[in-house]
């Protein structure tokens, strides 16, 4: 018997097989759930490439039968379909002789007919574990999974994160919409490959001028890219609902996770969503994306990803509603998928297998692709065991990760409880309390106003990181992520442009130039803003375009949108111009650009402004209810700070102010027009007079 029969048959010993009639199938929901908690597998999960031979492992807990499917090529209608094997533990595995390097495969999975179920023995998905997959671009998204040789050399790349995360500059932004429009100079636009070009006016080149020390792009794990056809009631979503509201037929933002481990392949120089194309037939999104990584952190720039692990993609032949959609998801009475995310199907996050699955994923990306921080969407519907589990693992790997939670969804709100776990979260009530929650009747601190029940005291605890002692939601500055704007609703400067009644959501935009130019009230109020935030405590977060007053307005195209033409407050389905960055729009608001820019500057080269210990931030007392003064003072900060102090004096009321100054000298280095590091613009003295809706900065040295 030669060597490669005894290992055959060794292998093949150590499956523990169930017979037919032992097989979970039609089970009652109580049957159902004792099983599911009764399963668990250590074994390596995915397609498994060894020295002698490739191993195929899928957990199907209740299939009848698995089928691997393999193929040549990637537009192959039929492959060798081949019977796996069942363990005990509801895993099914295939052993091949040899590396299958280059080729393709899928799964089909059979099992129980009863109501609800999805069992379908004629559709073929890819791997829940895929590292990477050719997708076809319709919204059936039908996936054959690649084996690739996953060798790259990284050139002693590592993490690049800072220690003091106090000192995050993020900068959020969908990777397409950095260098794709043709005013970034970039030649390979809208893909990785594009960010990684020196010397261009978008994308790398962009972001080290502006100085930000980190990216976090939206989703990047593979999504479902299209939506069901718009207004053809032949066909339904899982909740049976026929599309009337997406006329782009298209997810742009990324919010649909159908592959947890592989890259997104539209991305990549293979990538195209021509209709009914194949889109990433070579895999390149894998080495593409590393060669992006490894860019930026080149550059200083530390690389967060956007992760949606709460749910995933409901229109697509999406693995784990094929695999058993009792065991991954949330389900109603009925067997009908919940949908509380308010984006698709829900994730049963706290199965054992989907827990392991979700970890697993982010020691992924971290290993194999350097990634060094997660930001996780709606993450208030992932269970704390699986929050848990994902930081210790993570830290791990990279004590100092970066896990940021959108801390809310499925009705839930928790930015405290994350903290406790020794999580950062998007800090929405520095956003409301600063600029507002709604442009029309309920603006905040920049406009002369207090938003819902915010108060000075509440507005002046957001400088200081919303922190528990003083009423906020934080154990630590280092947990509350600053930021006025993302991706969500309205930018900034179209919530200014809204509320100052220059605009509305129905104006047709007749001149795009004369309306992204701002206007000077319009410039205040931006200036205002971001001096609040790049002068406030804790790590923040700038959404592409927001340092240069970017607008969301509908571009035309060949999708029938009525609004073409108006401010757009949710563009996740707009791959087109309306989410673009045009750098042209820059230099119309090229003061702001610059002022953004300099502040980052003082941020970076004073860490008193990011890092202060709380007692270093004296607040001054002023008689007007909307002028903020505090000071920052050297002997109290220890470490990050020299012999400098600085006082910070933020006027949002409608009025010019005059405001008394501790005494001695003060060199105004920051006002409403400009920021000078070096030279100072004055000295002053006893008093200092602001205008409107303005901002000032002041030095003292050698105290």
């Amino acid at each position: 018997m030669s060597i490669k029969i005894i290992l055959f048959v060794f292998l093949m010993s150590t499956i523990k097989i169930v017979s037919a009639g032992e097989q979970p199938s039609n089970l009652n929901q109580a049957e159902r759930e004792k099983l599911f908690a009764s399963l668990y597998s250590k074994k390596e999960l995915g397609c498994i490439v060894k020295k002698d031979g490739t191993t195929f492992r899928i957990f199907a807990p209740r299939a009848s039968q698995v089928w691997l499917v393999l193929f040549e090529e990637y537009d192959d209608e039929k492959g060798q379909e081949i019977k796996m094997v069942r363990d005990s533990n509801g895993v099914w595995e295939y052993y091949s002789f040899g590396r299958l390097y280059g080729k393709l495969y899928s799964y089909c999975v059979d099992g129980p007919k009863g109501s609800g179920e999805k069992f379908d023995s004629l559709v073929t998905i890819g791997d829940p574990y895929s590292k990477a997959v050719v997708t076809k671009n319709n919204y059936h998204h039908q996936t054959k999974s690649i084996i690739l040789d996953s060798k790259y050399n990284w050139e002693g790349d590592t993490f690049i994160v800072p220690k003091n995360h106090n000192e995050l500059i993020i900068y959020e932004a969908h990777l397409r919409d950095l260098t794709v429009h043709r005013s970034s100079g970039v030649d390979s636009r809208g893909t990785y490959l594009g960010m990684t070009e020196k010397g261009k006016t978008g994308g790398l080149s962009y972001l080290k001028e502006l100085g930000v020390n980190a990216v976090e792009f939206l989703p990047l794990q593979k999504f479902g890219n299209i939506e069901i056809p718009y207004r053809d009631s032949t066909v339904l979503n899982d909740g049976g609902e026929f599309n009337t509201w997406n006329p782009y037929e298209r997810n742009h933002w990324g919010y649909m996770t159908s592959y947890f481990f592989a890259p997104e392949n539209y991305y990549a120089s293979d990538g195209t969503m021509t209709k009914e194309e194949y889109n990433g037939v070579g895999g390149r999104a894998v080495n593409e994306m590393k060669d992006m990584v490894k860019a930026l952190h080149r550059e200083g720039i530390s690389v967060i990803m956007d992760v949606v692990y709460n749910h995933v993609s409901q229109y697509d032949y999406n693995p784990f509603k094929y695999i058993d959609k009792f065991y991954y998801f949330h389900t109603d009475s009925n067997g009908n998928f919940l949908k509380a995310s308010g984006c698709g199907n829900d994730f049963y996050t706290s199965r054992p297998m989907a827990r392991r699955l979700i970890v697993e994923s982010i020691r992924y990306w971290m290993q194999e692709y350097h990634i060094d921080g997660f930001r996780f969407d709606l993450a208030t519907m992932i269970d704390w065991e699986t929050c848990k589990q994902i930081a210790e693992e993570a830290k791990k790997i990279n004590p100092n990760v970066i896990l940021i939670a959108e801390a809310w969804g499925g009705g839930k709100y928790d930015p405290p409880g994350f903290s406790d776990i020794g999580w950062a979260s998007w800090n929405d009530r520095f956003r409301n309390g600063v600029k507002g929650q709604n442009p029309y009747n309920d603006a905040g601190f920049i406009f002369g106003r207090f938003q819902d029940k915010n108060s000075k005291k509440s507005v002046m605890s957001f400088i200081t990181g919303t922190l528990r002692e003083d009423g906020g939601m934080y154990k630590q500055k280092e947990h509350s992520v600053n930021y006025l704007e993302s991706h969500d609703d309205n930018t900034m400067s179209d919530f200014i442009r809204i509320a100052t009644g220059t605009a509305t959501e129905t104006t047709h935009v007749a001149n795009l130039d004369d309306h992204i130019k701002l206007t000077p009230i319009q410039l205040a109020l931006n200036k205002l803003a971001a001096m609040f935030l790049l002068t406030s405590q804790g790590p923040l977060m700038i959404h592409e375009g927001q340092e240069y007053a970017r607008s969301k307005v509908i571009a035309q195209s060949n999708a029938p949108d009525p609004r073409v033409g108006m401010i757009d407050r949710n563009s996740y389905e707009k791959d087109n111009e309306t989410n673009f960055l045009n750098y042209r729009h820059r230099d119309l608001n090229r003061e702001l650009f610059d002022y953004y820019r300099r502040l980052i500057e003082l941020r970076k080269q004073y860490p008193i402004f990011s890092s202060a210990p709380k007692e270093a931030v004296e607040f001054l007392k002023n008689d007007y209810e909307f002028v903020i003064t505090f000071k920052l003072d050297s002997k109290k900060a220890g470490k990050f700070a020299g012999k400098t102090d600085f006082i910070v004096i933020l006027n949002g009321s409608s009025a010019t102010e005059t405001v008394n100054l501790p005494k001695g000298n003060w060199s105004v280095i920051a006002n409403d027009k400009k920021i000078s590091l070096k030279k100072p613009l004055a000295t002053l003295s006893k008093t200092v007079t602001l205008p409107a809706t303005s901002g000032i900065i002041l030095r003292q040295e050698g105290k």
